[in-house]
């Protein structure tokens, strides 16, 4: 995403989440615990926006996501979005879904690591949400649901279709998604949904920890990977190579990458520069 701004201000503060920064990290949370931090039309539209905020900032080396209370995302409201949606005519259930798809590219195209700290229920919405991580740290009483089919939609929501397959399995991915049947931890863990597993009650302490170490680390060259592993899903071999060689090359002009040959010389630990 490009650093370039106009005249819109930085937003002060998000009313349907709350977004904290501190030393590199960006910690945003879903707050809205009494409803198992369901989703409203607001708040995909302030993790749309807050996302391109952050990326423009250039300030920001991890983002950890998390939700409040008794789990990490219930999905989509079922009053303030599903009944809403049965009122709308195409256009605006279109514009909706859009909005919806831009949340997760968002997601897949900050230029750095998020991290998805998954406690209780990752249902509907929310399971695309942590699917849309580049890790998922969980403990022992998440469990995901991408239950589409449930409510009579396809599966294939938010592009869980493109993402699930690439990282389950083109048949675990179908299992869930024409079933929409809860998969608990141990099996998410067993078919590789989990990145990270925690202790109950510590997956928050888990996820920071991985994202201190991801910001005290070489920015650009997360940033760089993150944009390879995207970019080279529906690419031939032949031109994944030759970008991974331009990408390369580019880094190695870079300071980072002098800074660790000084380091490993002096026999000290790199001071990243993210440049």
């Amino acid at each position: 995403m490009s650093p370039f701004t106009g005249s819109a201000a930085r937003t002060s503060e998000w009313r349907h989440l709350r977004c904290d920064r501190a030393d590199g990290i960006a910690t945003v949370t879903l707050a809205r615990p009494e409803k198992l931090n369901a989703l409203t039309f607001g708040a995909y539209a302030d993790l749309r926006d807050l996302l391109a905020e952050l990326s423009r900032e250039r300030a920001v080396r991890a983002l950890v996501l998390g939700g409040e209370g008794r789990g990490f995302c219930s999905g989509g409201d079922v009053d303030e979005i599903i009944g809403a949606t049965l009122s709308m005519d195409t256009a605006q259930l279109l514009d909706f879904n859009r909005m919806t798809g831009q949340v997760v590219r968002a997601l897949r195209e900050c230029p750095f690591p998020v991290i998805a700290a998954v406690h209780g229920v990752a249902a509907g919405a929310g399971a695309v949400l942590a699917l849309a991580a580049d890790f998922r740290v969980a403990d022992a009483s998440a469990r995901f649901a991408f239950l589409f089919t449930r409510v009579g939609l396809s599966g294939g929501d938010m592009g869980a279709a493109y993402l699930l397959p690439r990282i389950v399995g083109l048949g675990h991915a179908t299992r869930l998604l024409m079933l929409g049947e809860p998969v608990r931890a141990p099996e998410a863990e067993r078919i590789g949904l989990i990145s990270e597993t925690a202790e109950e009650g510590r997956v928050d302490e888990a996820a920071r920890a991985l994202a201190r170490r991801l910001a005290d680390g070489p920015a650009l060259a997360h940033a760089q990977t993150k944009a390879l592993l995207t970019a080279e899903l529906d690419m031939p071999l032949a031109a994944s190579v030759e970008l991974d060689a331009s990408t390369q090359a580019l880094l190695m002009n870079g300071e980072d990458y002098a800074e660790f040959h000084a380091a490993f010389t002096e026999r000290r630990s790199p001071k990243w520069q993210g440049k």
